[in-house]
């Protein structure tokens, strides 16, 4: 099967290629461990998450409708908390982020990384420890950068010249040493969607090292009274399933490492390796295991320091899509199933694009199943869309239902934990689901939909 999708517009409806489609699966019903959240299963022939059936959850929330495995989030953070003991985990908030969320890191011990004004006011709002927030983002505001200085965010990475200046003065008007790191473009290409690689030279992120833009940034910061150096960041990329770009983005920030203890004397404490470790989708994809993370990355930091002379810095990673995403799921309601012959039946659900944008911007690809009973029919080929004024609407491009599907049943689509929640739209004016958290036989809302009455507030 080919995992390359081509774009979405006038073709969007073409026969599939000729390996494709898919084979299907020999049990629609099956529920794949690899894939579903930790608690998930069926009972009685219903998807059941943290023990709670998805009709009870439909009925009483409506739909779409995200749904979260509290115990299988929980135990991901334990996970990491444990395999990379010694170092610093830091939950990356974009991938989700809400109040809940924010407590269940602070319960759990990790760290947090925010990249706006407004993530960080999600975790102030609860009293998460600043020390333990490290803040990103490519541009900064004075706004942004002073309420991370007198809230006294643990570290700051800064990400250009300008915000190296901006930080310095705002730090030294405030009588504040804040710690900082410099965010460096080591040139590593992850193995990743062109929009989601983060590491090349030409994008927006970052100091590049080949330039020498990082050196220069180096210097700048150590001019500075104002500001603490404390480390090198380097994040290159996401959903990636080796270790093998980490290693050689290590060996480049090392050799920034001795350029700084030879020109300036100066041994960082710190390093930062990113986050954007992998998880599987559908049958057949790799997720890295938390513990070989843990144990690839410490020895391959050991070495290359090692190698260059260095004393070994304190590790810190940014898990965030690895923690949440698995024990994500999204319930639709199935409204009008569209059969176009020869090519694949078009079952159309009550959310789409507004809910999951991913398969639109990056081609995702998903797991989905008849989630509100079981069904011994036969396969049929779907291709799973929205309700949007788009072709490119699509959550699912080729899965198989059963031949049985029919309006008002419920489908699921497996990790939608990272990144569908937080990226969430109103497009057509479609409000934001509720996430709902489900844990020993109980739900709770931990984020209200939206109604229209939100959607029409602050218009004039």
């Amino acid at each position: 099967m080919s995992r390359f999708a081509h774009p979405a517009g006038d073709r969007h409806a073409e026969p599939p290629p000729h390996e494709r489609p898919p084979l299907a699966p020999d049990d629609l019903n099956r529920i794949n461990p690899a894939i579903w959240p930790r608690t998930s299963g069926r009972t009685g022939g219903v998807l059941t998450v943290g023990g709670v059936d998805v009709r009870d959850l439909a009925r009483e929330h409506g739909t779409p409708l995200y749904v979260l495995d509290e115990e299988d989030v929980r135990s991901r953070m334990r996970d990491y908390v444990t395999a990379f003991a010694g170092s610093n985990v830091h939950y990356a908030g974009k991938a989700f982020l809400c109040k809940e969320m924010v407590r269940w890191l602070d319960d759990e011990g990790l760290g947090l990384d925010v990249a706006s004004g407004g993530e960080l006011a999600v975790a102030l709002s609860v009293g998460f420890p600043p020390e333990r927030i490290t803040l990103h983002g490519n541009n900064k505001s004075v706004a942004e950068l002073t309420r991370a200085l007198e809230a006294g965010v643990g570290h700051v990475v800064v990400d250009s010249y300008e915000e190296i200046a901006r930080l310095g003065y705002l730090a030294a008007e405030r009588g504040l040493r804040p710690k900082v790191m410099v965010r460096v473009t080591t040139g590593v290409e992850a193995h990743t969607h062109e929009f989601i690689a983060t590491a090349h030279d030409d994008q927006k992120f970052g100091l590049s090292l080949s330039s020498g833009a990082a050196a220069e940034a180096v210097r700048r910061i150590l001019e500075m009274p104002s500001l603490e150096l404390v480390g090198l960041h380097s994040h290159i990329g996401s959903q990636i399933v080796d270790t093998a770009g980490f290693e050689v983005a290590a060996r480049r920030l090392t050799t920034l490492l001795v350029q700084i203890k030879e020109e300036h004397g100066v041994v960082l404490p710190e390093l930062d390796l990113g986050g954007g470790y992998g998880i599987a989708y559908v049958d057949g994809d790799e997720a890295l295991d938390v513990k070989t993370i843990a144990d690839s990355l410490r020895e391959i930091v050991q070495k290359v320091c090692t190698d260059a002379g260095l004393p070994v810095p304190r590790l810190t990673v940014e898990p965030g899509r690895s923690i949440v995403g698995p024990g994500g799921i999204t319930l639709y309601e199935v409204g009008t199933i569209k059969d176009v012959e020869g090519l694949r039946t078009y079952v159309s659900i009550d959310g789409g694009m507004s809910d999951n944008i991913r398969t639109a911007l990056y081609g995702a690809e998903y797991t989905t199943v008849l989630a509100s009973r079981e069904s011994d029919a036969g396969p049929m080929l779907s291709r799973v869309v929205g309700k949007h004024c788009e072709s490119g609407d699509m959550i699912v491009r080729d899965c198989y239902l059963p031949a049985d599907l029919a309006p008002g049943d419920l489908i699921a689509i497996a990790a939608t934990g990272a990144y569908c929640r937080s990226l969430a739209n109103n497009y057509n004016y479609l409000p934001k689901p509720a996430v709902v958290a489900v844990a020993d036989g109980r739900a709770r809302v931990i984020v209200r939909g939206e109604t229209e009455d939100d959607l029409l507030r602050g218009q004039v």
